[in-house]
């Protein structure tokens, strides 16, 4: 079995003199002038996942005017198969099945205030080794600090983002093992993955906590590199 690849590179300092001295940035607060720079952006087709007894108007809506995709989902929610062990989710599950190469996820994320203890992305292993994990990273929404997103409930991504529309891009060297999060167009992390796997990309509302949890997704868009 592969050893896991567990490292995650933050820091102010280092990441700005390395921004500075190679032109590449490597952690928080440093800046790219566009991270789509050399990707070509793709179509996509996804599929919905939402509790299996409800249709899907009662937990996604899209508005087409604005293109925005609102998902919400109740912590007393079923699981989005009968018998799964799984929390409640509604989710875009993307067609993007992958094992190399470079993946960007990117789009304009908003996040109601109450919504805790939600992921609202996540890069999902669905082949993947015996006994190694089944996300290669998934980020959490919680209240703290006007809204916190974070890696897992590890490394802070971006705070005060209940109630206001930014910008996460979360993009993945496969061939490389490594992933790398932008908030608002800076780089914020870079991370290693979880080793060789099929995986492909998911957003909307997994919950792993109380009440209800809703995320909105508009300029919703995919690069490959």
């Amino acid at each position: 079995m592969p050893a896991l690849r567990m490292r995650v590179r933050v820091g102010v300092a280092v990441g700005t003199l390395m921004a500075a001295l190679t032109g590449t940035a490597t952690a928080h607060g440093a800046t790219a002038a566009d991270p789509t720079d050399g990707w070509t952006q793709k179509s996509y087709t996804y599929s919905m996942q939402k509790p299996y007894n409800l249709d899907l108007s009662e937990r996604y809506s899209y508005n087409s005017g604005t293109k925005t995709h609102t998902m919400w989902v109740n912590a007393s929610d079923e699981p989005f198969e009968e018998g799964s062990s799984t929390n409640p989710r509604t989710e875009m599950r993307w067609k993007n099945d992958y094992t190399s190469g470079k993946q960007m996820w990117d789009a304009d994320v908003y996040v109601p205030s109450g919504t805790n203890g939600a992921d609202i992305m996540q890069i999902l292993r669905t082949k993947r080794p015996s006994g190694t994990p089944a996300t290669d990273i998934m980020f959490r929404a919680s209240s703290a600090n006007g809204g916190t997103l974070k890696r897992y409930t590890n490394e802070t991504i971006k705070t005060g983002i209940y109630n206001t529309w930014w910008n996460l891009k979360v993009a993945h060297d496969a061939s490389a093992g490594t992933i790398q999060v932008y908030a608002d167009d800076k780089l914020v992390l870079t991370a290693d993955d979880r080793g060789p796997a099929t995986r492909y990309f998911k957003n909307g509302v997994y919950h792993h906590g109380s009440g209800k949890a809703e995320a909105r997704f508009r300029n919703v868009r995919y690069w490959v590199k």
